[in-house]
């Protein structure tokens, strides 16, 4: 196999999940209310991956498992979701593109509270430069558009908190028996079940017999990408490791920053781009290393 293949992956998947992050502002630009959204995103992914887990004739474990599917659907969609798509309405998609990338930075001192890692000061030093690269968004002068948008950068740094106790969550406690995607499909019929009477009783429930406009073609859009991306990355784990596949972190930031411009118009000033460079170190120090053996343990 040419030895550009897998670099090609890791491109293909950071244009795509970058992607998603432009299309959800569309998605939100009307108004919809973040359950209505979230039970939709839940319903497509459900439909995508039971789809492939059809093909892979694989079934879903219960019993055990039964919990780590509720747990994961709260950390990993109906809490991060929720923030994130209450911050995309107000913050530019650039911005959110950066914050999400603080998601390595942000497991490692979880992963020392949970006793699955060890300190190390060459990950410390990268956990200090993500967050300068967080400090300098929201405290540099014209950094942001408005400065009325600062109140919303807790807000949009919840759901990277989020996916960064997620990982360490299935590091220290396991996925009870289910494959990953077992794990995400089982998450994604928790959501749609917890999120549909909220969705119904908050007003915020999505016709879908409406008229269809951009936003909600992009939620379709985002969803899909969203579930097929996430499929091919646990394919690409397993093909070339976590050490390598985890470098797809810089690509969904560029490309998020990269849709937005092309797609949204956006603009950023100096500022943002310095917390970007500081935020793709910071990522380098902090990624995975591979076992002394040479392992990957992730991929075994």
């Amino acid at each position: 196999m040419p030895a550009i293949i897998p670099y090609l992956w890791l491109i293909t998947l950071g244009a795509g999940w970058g992607a998603t992050l432009p299309l959800t502002k569309v998605a939100v630009s009307t108004g919809y209310g973040h359950f209505g959204l979230i039970f939709w995103q839940a319903i497509i992914g459900i439909l995508v991956l039971g789809v492939v887990q059809l093909i892979r004739r694989r079934p879903m474990p219960l019993g055990r498992a039964v919990w780590f599917y509720v747990a994961i659907a709260f950390i990993g969609t109906l809490i991060p979701n929720t923030a994130s798509f209450q911050a995309m309405a107000v913050l530019p998609s650039g911005i959110v593109s950066i914050l999400l990338s603080i998601i390595p930075m942000l497991a490692f001192p979880i992963a020392l509270g949970l006793g699955v890692d060890r300190f190390s000061l060459r990950r410390f030093a990268g956990l200090t430069l993500g967050l300068g690269a967080v400090l300098m968004i929201v405290g540099l002068p014209d950094a942001l558009p408005d400065a009325a948008m600062l109140a919303f950068i807790p807000i949009g740094l919840i759901a990277p908190m989020m996916y960064a106790f997620e990982g360490n969550f299935v590091a220290r406690w396991g996925t009870g028996g289910a494959g990953p995607l077992q794990l995400l499909l089982g998450a994604s019929v928790v959501a749609a079940i917890v999120s549909l009477p909220l969705a119904v009783g908050t007003g915020q429930f999505i016709d879908p017999r409406q008229p269809w406009g951009a936003p909600e073609w992009a939620l379709v859009g985002s969803s899909v990408i969203h579930a097929v991306v996430y499929s091919t990355y646990v394919h690409l784990i397993r093909l070339y490791g976590s050490v390598f596949s985890v470098q797809v972190s810089y690509l969904v930031t560029t490309f998020g920053l990269i849709w937005a411009m092309v797609f949204l118009g956006e603009r950023y000033s100096g500022p943002i781009w310095l917390a970007l460079g500081l935020m793709f170190a910071g990522i380098y120090l902090v990624r995975p290393r591979k076992a002394q053996d040479g392992r990957d343990p992730i991929s075994d």
